[in-house]
């Protein structure tokens, strides 16, 4: 840390700021929501004013300091984007102006993702409960370490050039992936080509393996991306705290749909790194007969434009949550039946695809470890 370096109450910088708005029923609003860990501010979702309850809210205004009363002990915060000046939010969202003469917003931005000032944001969160808000007043106690303006400027445009590298390397990153499914869908389009078809229920019935829940044991759940990105591991949860929710073993094999977004392509096969894991009755499970069908390519078939026009007609409903995959409807889908061993071949063409993702994961990993290297260096007065 060098001499010029000194510590400051964030009161000496960032100044509360409120505007407010009451919610007309007929009027649209963007609602933001900031992600845990200094992962930024982004939209939650655009809705009428009459399906907001609270009809006094407040404004965020782009370019303001903004943090999660609830959430700042997990690094909820960050600058209100331009895309999204003029949402809505309740009072569990200070929001506040930089004083321009003393520091720079960027850099200040860049300090609250680190660790350490996570961990800080911490101690004066704890309670009995994991709802316990941080107050601004305890916010705005919380002391930094702050260099002359100049080398706030000139540490926070040299963090900006790392991360704009980082996230163009992501980005190609995703976008092989993305033609990698689009491979696999071309090579469904064409085995599909002139075959029988049978129903959903003769070939992957649904299975349902019901769990006898104990109030003290874990249960890790699994989740499905959409747009065919495959399973992620959600944290475990209590029994006692699951209530009246149902919760279903799954098992490596399965064919998986989230009936609520299968619309948009939340459709996988369980791998086995899934193995041991819970789905809520918000999935369909489907057991493939073996002599007639392979999970991965019925999953890839109703990945294709044919595969998703069938589930969206079995998914009556408006739009998101109200899109519901219907389990009978399911079952009649009448899918097309390319012989076993051209499925276990495309199966095969699906492993290589999938040894290249484990590469591409590797890569994307190391790239996330970078900005947190980057910014300790870069707080410790050493960028």
């Amino acid at each position: 840390m060098t001499a010029s370096w000194s510590e400051r109450p964030l009161r000496d910088f960032l100044v509360p700021a409120r505007s407010t708005v009451t919610i007309g029923d007929n009027v649209e609003y963007k609602q933001l929501t900031v992600a845990l860990h200094g992962r930024g501010v982004r939209l939650r979702q655009t809705v009428l004013g009459r399906a907001i309850e609270t009809k006094n809210q407040y404004v965020a205004q782009a370019g303001r300091f903004i943090y999660s009363r609830i959430d700042a002990r997990n690094g909820a915060m960050g600058i209100v984007p331009e895309s999204l000046d003029g949402a809505v939010i309740t009072s569990d969202f200070p929001t506040f102006d930089f004083d321009l003469t003393k520091v720079e917003p960027r850099f200040v931005e860049y300090l609250t993702k680190t660790a350490a000032f996570e961990e800080v944001c911490r101690t004066p969160s704890k309670g009995i409960t994991n709802r316990k808000r941080l107050k601004e007043p305890e916010f705005l106690a919380i002391r930094v370490l702050l260099p002359p303006l100049s080398d706030q400027r000139r540490i926070a445009a040299r963090i900006d050039q790392v991360a704009a590298r980082i996230a163009e390397a992501k980005r190609l990153t995703s976008d092989i992936e993305d033609e990698e499914i689009a491979l696999l869908l071309r090579r469904v389009d064409e085995i599909c080509e002139g075959v029988g078809c049978a129903p959903m229920h003769k070939i992957a019935p649904v299975v349902r393996r019901n769990v006898d829940i104990q109030p003290d044991a874990w249960y890790p759940e699994l989740g499905i991306r959409s747009f065919g990105k495959g399973t992620f591991h959600k944290d475990p949860i209590k029994g006692d705290e699951l209530g009246t929710k149902r919760i279903y073993r799954i098992e490596p094999g399965d064919l998986l749909f989230s009936n609520v977004f299968s619309w948009e392509g939340a459709i996988a096969v369980v791998q086995p790194e899934d193995a041991g894991r819970f789905g809520s009755h918000r999935f369909i499970t489907c057991v493939p007969d073996a002599e007639h069908a392979t999970a991965e390519f019925l999953c890839y078939y109703f990945l294709t434009d044919r595969g998703l026009a069938d589930i969206r007609a079995a998914s009556p409903g408006a739009a998101g949550r109200n899109k519901t995959l219907g389990v009978t409807k399911l079952e009649a889908i009448e899918v097309p039946l390319p012989p076993i061993p051209v499925q276990q071949e495309f199966g095969e063409l699906l492993k290589r695809v999938r040894a290249a993702n484990v590469i591409h994961a590797q890569t994307s990993a190391a790239l996330d470890r970078l900005m947190p290297a980057l910014l300790d260096q870069a707080f410790r007065g050493e960028l």
